[in-house]
């Protein structure tokens, strides 16, 4: 039964990170309704910024974590304003095709440093032993990643439901055109959607960072693991990425705990997310907590 809980427990720690960097590509949805495959490589990007300014400069490893996170933020809210802005009104086809060239670009820039080629690790700031409890153990890095994943979803919530540009936010996701008519500019509006997933993706980088060790591509791949989370909780529901994040953590955990153990398989976790993500396209394409809009021509 320990085994049973143990699982329980990596499943959530896995899961509340993928909810954590689903939300980037959530909020970038519902505002713009584009798919931004460039997600992962900015997720890697606030990584290696804080490991930078944590080494390179020797800023405390709190401080850099939020320096990255600010950074991020006005990094994709460049990007925006650069690169996607000018495509309002172009086919959205034009826009992810942007994503995809920004995500090479990325890759581009990061191979030639030695980030690209090399793993590293942040400095250790954490006790090593493991926190025990009737058997099930979880390790103060992943108990500090997970604290600090709830209490940014939960302020991501809030920001959402109570403050004047969450709401504005929220406006635009529902109707651009009546939003404008009240006095809210939706360019404006994309921008702090595109800049808040870039502080998103940057804190869950970190995380991830923190419990797997700094290699680019494990952290840029989580930007299309993370696709089957959005797809399963609905492509426009920060509810739903939170969810799907905690419940694709459980399966992927539960796979490899129980099918590699027992049967000899191997990878069955990595390839699980991919086989709900048929299900749910095949079943209830607009997700859990999607929302199924009827156009009437």
């Amino acid at each position: 039964m320990s085994y049973f809980f143990q699982i329980v427990v990596s499943g959530v720690v896995v899961g509340s990170i993928y909810a954590l960097a689903a939300l980037g590509l959530v909020l970038v949805y519902k505002s713009s309704r584009v798919a931004n495959f460039a997600h992962g490589q900015i997720i890697a990007a606030g990584a290696f910024i804080t490991y930078f300014l944590t080494v390179s400069i020797g800023v405390p490893v709190f401080i850099a974590f939020l320096g990255s996170m600010i950074i991020t933020f006005f990094l994709a809210m460049s990007v925006e304003k650069i690169f996607l802005r000018r495509l309002i009104g172009e086919p959205i086809i034009s826009v992810i095709m942007v994503t995809i060239g920004l995500g090479s670009i990325i890759d581009g820039l990061i191979y030639l440093t030695p980030f690209g080629t090399e793993n590293f690790s942040f400095p250790r700031f954490l006790p090593d032993t493991s926190l025990t409890l009737g058997g099930i153990s979880i390790s103060w890095t992943q108990l500090v990643g997970v604290i600090i994943t709830f209490l940014l979803i939960g302020g991501f919530s809030w920001f959402f439901k109570k403050s004047t540009v969450g709401i504005s936010m929220r406006a635009v996701s529902d109707d651009q055109f009546g939003a404008m008519s009240v006095g809210i500019s939706v360019p404006k509006v994309f921008g702090l959607a595109w800049a808040t997933a870039g502080l998103s993706a940057a804190a869950a980088g970190c995380i991830i960072g923190n419990i797997t060790g700094l290699n680019f591509d494990t952290l840029q791949s989580f930007g299309i693991i993370v696709f089957p989370v959005v797809i399963l909780g609905g492509l426009d529901s920060i509810l739903g990425a939170v969810v799907a994040g905690i419940i694709m953590g459980l399966i992927q955990q539960f796979a490899g705990g129980y099918l590699d153990g027992n049967f000899g398989l191997n990878g069955t976790g990595d390839i699980m997310p991919y086989v709900i993500l048929l299900i749910i396209l095949l079943f209830k394409p607009h997700g859990l907590f999607g929302i199924h809009e009827i156009e009437r021509v």
